[in-house]
């Protein structure tokens, strides 16, 4: 076969495989090839030899007294004068096969199998390169489109670049240089797949990386990143030495730096934010130009409330709520931006209902408004070690304020004003306001139209004058006027007082205030059908 030496190195050098590799394919190439001479039933071995630069393929046969088969068996005789003169019956000795006999078809399966060795050995030094290299940059060259993705030619391999992760209204051509981030790298049956992105917002951090010197020396730090691909992006940055300023060393001298990114991202615009520890002022400085007036935090709900001038709302939010979205993508924090005015009007309409609790003062509204009850409802999921717990707050104030909150959630101002200002006719039974204040509470409650209780109600008065004793004695059955709850017994408070101690809130007690405060209006229309 000749000396295979020089060649094996030589395709070692080329392909990138480990000479051992090579022999490898060789060895087992053609042992296949012996197989389709002699078949499966012969046991057949390869080796290859530095010395003589050829491979080896032997034929193991069995020593025996009687040859039956000469494939397989030899003779005792034979092997003692050709192979071993030491040969014993039971041994298994190993004929040297002549590789020009295999002949032409064996040869075809020899050279199969030896592509598929090398290229199964490139495969697998594919993956082994790349599959560390995650998160890194690379540049390879555009060579073909299958449908929308981009397949780039990497040197020794291929990678593809998904549509979903190529820079919106990017365009490229056969041949155009490209450099990506490498996103993954998946083991599939065929080659491995080097998967590319340029959309990541990793990409951007590594860009910044091989500009700017002070990131590379761990000097300034990236702390974190969010992008609109091809539009805008935004990166917080630090510096762990006093005298080097984060931003001014990304952006560098005439904002070479930050333009060399820039053009490599075909012309997304990047603000540059030093970070701070402190979320609120991350979030302001997030948020610039806009400036900032005031924020309001709620760690439960990780929600900061955002509150800018007028002039600066649209700032604030940017086009199509741009800048305040990448600012929460890049903070984590769910921002809510509104106008002095709204705050204004929120807040006066938030402070106006706290009044209209029973047994508020201004001053109590403030203290508990600053603190976070903002409206009724704050204030009956509150227990009474709660409210006490606020300077000026006695326990008899406490129980006051509980009370006055479940009355104002069970019948609101909002809906005395709705009912005083309906229309009078086609709810006046004769001589009965209370009816009338009644039906409308039972309208709030019960979810009724207004039309189908006037029906209700001109029966009811059609059939007045043969019972006259159930609609006179209608509104003795009415305990308010004006469709109230009853003020809770000294009982209730002391259910109050034994809920507080457990740990309860009001609102789970509100049951047996409900009981009592059963709409008259209800019971009326009963009473009068």
């Amino acid at each position: 076969m000749g000396n295979l030496n020089r060649m094996i190195d030589q395709v070692a050098k080329e392909k990138g495989i480990a000479r051992d590799t090579l022999v490898e394919a060789l060895e087992a190439a053609l042992v296949s090839a012996a197989r389709k001479k002699y078949g499966n039933r012969v046991e057949l071995e390869a080796q290859y030899s530095d010395e003589t630069g050829e491979v080896e393929v032997f034929l193991f046969k069995d020593v025996v007294d009687e040859v039956e088969d000469s494939t397989v068996e030899i003779d005792l005789d034979t092997a003692r004068r050709e192979l071993d003169p030491e040969a014993e019956v039971g041994d298994q000795l190993g004929v040297k096969m002549e590789t020009e006999s295999f002949g032409r078809i064996a040869a075809q399966t020899a050279k199969q199998v030896i592509i598929q060795k090398v290229k199964d050995a490139e495969r697998e030094n594919l993956y082994a390169e790349y599959k560390d290299r995650k998160g890194d940059v690379i540049t390879g060259m555009v060579q073909r489109f299958e449908k929308r993705n981009i397949i780039v030619n990497i040197g020794r391999g291929e990678a593809v670049l998904p549509f979903t992760e190529q820079i919106p209204r990017e365009n490229y051509r056969q041949g155009d240089r490209i450099r990506a981030l490498i996103l993954d790298v998946r083991r599939t049956q065929k080659d491995p797949q080097i998967v590319l992105s340029r959309s990541n917002a990793a990409f951007l951090v590594k860009l910044f990386e091989q500009e700017v010197p002070e990131i590379a020396e761990g000097v300034v730090r990236i702390m974190c990143a969010a992008r609109e691909p091809g539009q805008r992006a935004k990166i917080g940055v630090r510096s762990s030495d006093a005298d080097v300023d984060p931003v001014g060393a990304c952006v560098g001298m005439k904002g070479s730096r930050v333009q060399a990114v820039v053009q490599e991202l075909r012309g997304e615009k990047i603000d540059i934010i030093p970070w701070n520890d402190d979320a609120a002022h991350f979030v302001c400085n997030a948020l610039q130009p806009a400036e900032i007036s005031k924020v309001i935090i709620d760690q439960d709900t990780n929600t900061m409330e955002v509150i800018v001038a007028d002039d600066q709302l649209s700032l604030a939010i940017g086009k199509k709520g741009q800048n305040v979205r990448l600012a929460a993508k890049l903070t984590g924090w769910k921002i809510d931006v509104r106008s002095e005015s709204k705050e204004e009007k929120i807040t006066g309409e938030s402070f106006e209902r706290l009044l209209a609790v029973e047994g508020m003062d201004e001053e109590t509204a403030t203290i508990l408004f600053d603190n976070g009850y903002r409206n009724p409802e704050d204030i009956a999921k509150a227990t009474l070690a709660e409210l006490t717990s606020f300077m000026g707050i006695t326990e008899e104030k406490g129980l006051t304020l509980l009370h006055g909150a479940l009355r104002y959630l069970a019948n609101p101002p909002e809906r005395k004003v709705k009912e005083e200002s309906g229309d009078e006719s086609p709810l006046a039974v004769e001589g009965s306001d209370e009816v009338s204040e009644s039906v409308s509470v039972s309208e709030e409650e019960d979810g009724e139209g207004v039309d189908e209780i006037s029906e209700d109600l001109a029966e009811s008065a059609a059939g007045a004058e043969d019972s006259p004793q159930e609609v006179e004695a209608a509104p003795d059955d009415v305990p308010d006027a004006e469709g109230e709850v009853p003020d809770l017994a000294e009982e209730d408070t002391d259910s109050v007082r034994e809920a507080d101690e457990k740990g309860e809130t009001v609102e789970e007690i509100a049951q047996s205030a409900d009981s009592q405060s059963v709409s008259p209006g209800t019971v009326q229309l009963q009473g009068s059908r």
